[in-house]
């Protein structure tokens, strides 16, 4: 049995499912994502054994092992967890090539927070290892969100009518503040922001210099990530990123340097960035085609910016932009619980949707994100706009339409057909 996690201690997670299905289709499943969101304590719930390749006892002997002879390591009961696989990048080519040898599903379950480039893997694993994206906790993974209210509910459009409750501005500040990292949830709110600052640290001291053996300069990145935390929820290009480093710290970094440092962030799952919306709506709205740039968490920009729950209330502005990205957070786990992809729309008449939930079938949702309930009617009619501009044009038309608030207290279905939720109800 594996030792990380008891099962009668362990927190569920939404990704659980996803996880239990994917070991009944692939002979591996690997999960990936930001350090200590918890991916190392889901993967040992699933697992029956486990090898530890960060562990240093007798100076690292499960590496040194792994290294000498990954075929070794793999030996034990099934599914078998290798923790942090990218530190013996063979291991990949060795758990690919079992699985084929075996011809059996969940043999292995791998976990990487960090994605080595293509030096040193043959293969790409595709048809053996599946790949699954874990992210910090949800509201509602960390007891912060009722989950009187699904989300897969309003995507298929079965509204329910609910009193959730009051929320006030220094809760959500706070949830903002603390991030979803399930050793943080616990911490007394004024000692929060001190967990997201080590991270950030600890990212630039060590994970950075070794993912890729090559020395990076640590102060453009963290003026790269301070600009970052500024355009938190934005779609900005790396051009502009570019000019708000030399508007706000009168300092210049290269292009090309730029765009290696944020190819870093990413293969450190540091970034999570929301996709446009690209199914051909075939109307005549042109749509663009730009990422809105987001941390792993919301905490992250956060520390970066120095924020506390007292500053964030006093700077409504950066407030709402970092409640977008804690609800946008929160959506991309519940949707891809249920097989549906989160994506932002922005067309060329600076209309914007700020999440776009696509399901299977090609129907899709389209969701504003307003943190006080005096925004809705705004919100509401902006999704009416533009769902009547593109039903006009023959486009496909989403099907339905979501207000998801920050202080509002019910569920409900509003006479023009634009169902409200509050964050701290939803659930997938």
């Amino acid at each position: 049995m594996s030792d990380i996690a008891s099962k009668s201690e362990y927190k569920k997670r939404v990704i659980d499912k996803t996880v239990v299905r994917y070991l009944n289709t692939f002979g591996a499943v690997c999960v990936e994502g930001p350090k200590w969101c918890g991916k190392t304590w889901t993967s040992s719930y699933h697992a029956q054994s486990e090898l530890l390749i960060g562990d240093p006892t007798n100076n690292f002997q499960n590496r040194q092992l792994a290294e000498i002879s990954p075929s070794a390591v793999l030996e034990g009961e099934t599914p078998r967890l290798l923790d942090e696989w990218q530190e013996v990048p063979s291991l990949w080519d060795a758990v690919r090539h079992s699985v084929d040898r075996r011809a059996k599903k969940g043999q292995f379950i791998l976990t990487g927070s960090s994605t080595p480039k293509r030096k040193g893997i043959l293969h790409s694993g595709v048809g053996r290892i599946g790949r699954l994206r874990m992210r910090t906790m949800s509201l509602y993974e960390s007891g912060d969100s009722s989950g009187q209210v699904s989300l897969e509910d309003i995507c298929n459009g079965v509204y329910t009518s609910t009193l959730t409750g009051e929320v006030n501005l220094k809760t959500l500040a706070g949830y903002i503040v603390r991030g979803g990292w399930p050793g943080n949830l616990d911490v007394p709110i004024k000692n929060a922001s001190l967990m997201p600052n080590s991270y950030i640290n600890a990212i630039l001291d060590n994970d950075v210099q070794r993912i890729d053996n090559i020395k990076y300069d640590t102060h453009k990145m963290q003026l790269l990530l301070r600009s970052l935390a500024r355009n938190e929820s934005a779609t900005v290009t790396n051009k502009k990123l570019l000019a708000d480093i030399k508007e706000f710290d009168n300092e210049e970094i290269d292009g090309n340097t730029i765009a290696s440092y944020l190819d870093v962030f990413n293969r450190l799952f540091l970034t999570d960035n929301q996709l446009p919306f690209s199914t051909n709506i075939r109307s005549s709205v042109r749509v663009k085609q730009a990422e809105k740039r987001h941390f792993c968490d919301p905490a992250l920009a956060c520390a970066l910016l120095k924020a506390t729950p007292e500053r964030l209330i006093g700077d409504l502005h950066t407030f709402g932009f970092l409640f977008e990205a804690l609800c946008e957070r929160d959506l991309k786990i519940y949707a891809e619980s249920f097989g549906a992809n989160l994506y932002h729309y922005q067309d060329y008449k600076n209309r914007e949707i700020d999440a776009v939930i696509e399901l299977s079938d090609g129907k899709w949702c389209a969701f504003e994100i307003k943190l006080g309930a005096n925004q809705v009617d705004k919100a509401a009619a902006d999704l009416i706009a533009i769902r009547d501009e593109i039903l006009a044009g023959g486009g496909n038309a989403p099907s339905v339409l979501c207000v998801v608030c920050g202080i509002a207290n019910a569920a409900y279905l509003r006479p023009d057909g634009v169902y409200v939720v509050p964050i701290t109800a939803l659930k997938n």
